[in-house]
């Protein structure tokens, strides 16, 4: 049976590319506040006996995971065959320990609570630190892809030789993936931080590589200042084109413009969270998974063990 897509945002960059992909139709929700700000919605088509899929941008979680919630709810009242959840990019995996007494986990929380109306989760390059896998936390069938190998097929489109610049260790994996499949160089900075705002970067021996465009990759540009700091260091050794990719661009305090003011030539990101640098579509590695997802969902309803 065809799948139906729902969105809470309708002009998500991701929902026709998935339509597509899933060749599913897409639900329509109608939406707007009460006075006191409660959420008024309606599911406005009929989804009896079908197998349902939403597709959320969960930056800024605490205005959206409510309406969320609410309607994985009303579809499974209105006797959808199951409700899924893609979330390319998934909020509240920061606070995965308690550092000091009374510290709310909100991971944890938000993945018993997702775990309740949601029959699936299919979400992209995950905040996993201290957690192996989302399994750990999250009781429904979850399935995390890697951003990566859209972000090197984006780079290997380019006629020019580049040097993939990773801020610190933690972005090593990701640098030397893309680096292994476009065949070109890496290097990898080295962090040093005193708290949130107070980052220093240093990088290796630059002079072998300052005829090349230097692309600094990190999976999530939230504040941005390891990147400033990244940049700063690469102009530091003369490095005169320097462009930044990411697969999930928060860019918050307008960190975007401030790259640009500073001198990166091209910002790029994929399409998780709506923003104009979007380049690069993640649906062709999203469709698979959730094509899974539903697949279980079908053979579970039928009395097959999937």
């Amino acid at each position: 049976m065809t799948p139906l897509l729902f969105t809470l945002e309708p002009h998500l960059p991701l929902l026709m590319p998935l339509a597509r992909g899933l060749r599913a139709d897409i639900g329509t929700l109608n939406r707007r506040r009460f006075p006191d700000g409660e959420s008024y919605l309606k599911v406005d088509t009929p989804v009896s006996g079908r197998h349902c899929v939403l597709l959320a941008n969960l930056v800024d979680p605490d205005s959206k995971f409510l309406p969320l919630v609410f309607v994985a709810a009303t579809l499974k009242e209105m006797a959808a065959a199951s409700v899924g959840l893609v979330a390319p990019y998934l909020s509240y995996m920061r606070q995965d320990t308690r550092f000091s007494d009374g510290e709310v986990v909100t991971s944890k929380i938000f993945a018993r609570l997702v775990s309740v109306e949601l029959d699936w989760l299919v979400t992209v390059d995950p905040h996993l630190h201290r957690y192996r896998s989302l399994e750990e936390i999250y009781s429904v069938p979850t399935h995390s892809v890697a951003g990566a190998p859209m972000l090197a097929q984006w780079l290997a489109q380019r006629n020019e030789e580049l040097l993939l610049v990773g801020p610190d260790i933690e972005s090593e994996q990701w640098v030397s993936a893309i680096a292994e499949q476009i065949q070109q160089p890496f290097i990898i900075g080295r962090k040093k931080r005193r708290g949130d705002r107070d980052v220093t970067v240093t990088l290796p021996d630059m002079r072998a590589h300052k005829h090349r465009t230097a692309v600094i990759i990190d999976d999530v540009v939230s504040s941005g200042h390891t990147l400033l700091k990244t940049l700063k260091a690469l102009k530091n050794a003369d490095v005169e084109r320097i462009d930044c990719a990411t697969v999930h661009g928060i860019f918050a305090d307008g960190v975007d413009e401030t790259l640009r003011r500073e001198g990166v030539r091209e910002l790029i990101s994929s399409n998780s969270i709506p923003h104009p640098s979007n380049a690069v579509d993640l649906s062709p590695v999203l469709v698979g998974p959730i094509e899974q997802q539903l697949a279980a969902c079908q053979a579970r309803a039928s009395g097959v063990i999937a």
